[in-house]
């Protein structure tokens, strides 16, 4: 299940396997550079699985909701840490909402609530509102984590 990208060159819109979002590509149409996912990604529970099991990054998830408080406070936080490691982690975003049987699956009780995975395996997760150096210091943390 690809993901869709649109060249900023010009305005292609471009399919990026899950396995290759963190590298930089190529557009179809022009063959400028597509560069690594550099913001957070809103997925379903079938892209999540796609990209946790596919991915050669470590990837954050933010389990939140639209009602959340916290929750808008953290965005720009999350945004920040998908726009300052991109090519080195993906972000991940997941509405509680639109999604419950995800969050079900990894006993999210409070949001915001955050996920750290690699490998295919998740290597901490902790609710509530923390920066973005935080958030980076968890995704610089799990790329050093032996498998």
């Amino acid at each position: 299940m690809p993901v869709i990208r649109a060249c900023k060159s010009c305005g292609q819109k471009n399919r990026i396997t899950a396995i290759h979002l963190a590298d930089t590509g190529r557009c179809g149409t022009c063959k400028n550079p597509i560069p690594p996912l550099n913001e957070p990604l809103p997925v379903d529970p079938a892209l999540f699985d796609e990209i946790v099991q596919t991915a050669r990054v470590p990837i954050l998830v933010d389990f939140w909701a639209e009602w959340c408080g916290p929750c808008r406070a953290a965005a720009p936080e999350v945004a920040r840490t998908s726009a300052d490691l991109a090519g080195q982690a993906i972000v991940l975003k997941v509405d509680t909402e639109l999604h419950p049987q995800l969050s079900a699956r990894f006993n999210v009780r409070g949001i915001p609530n955050f996920a750290v995975f690699s490998r295919g395996k998740l290597i901490q997760q902790q609710a509530g509102l923390v920066g973005h150096d935080v958030m980076e210091a968890w995704l610089r943390s799990a790329a050093t984590t032996p498998s």
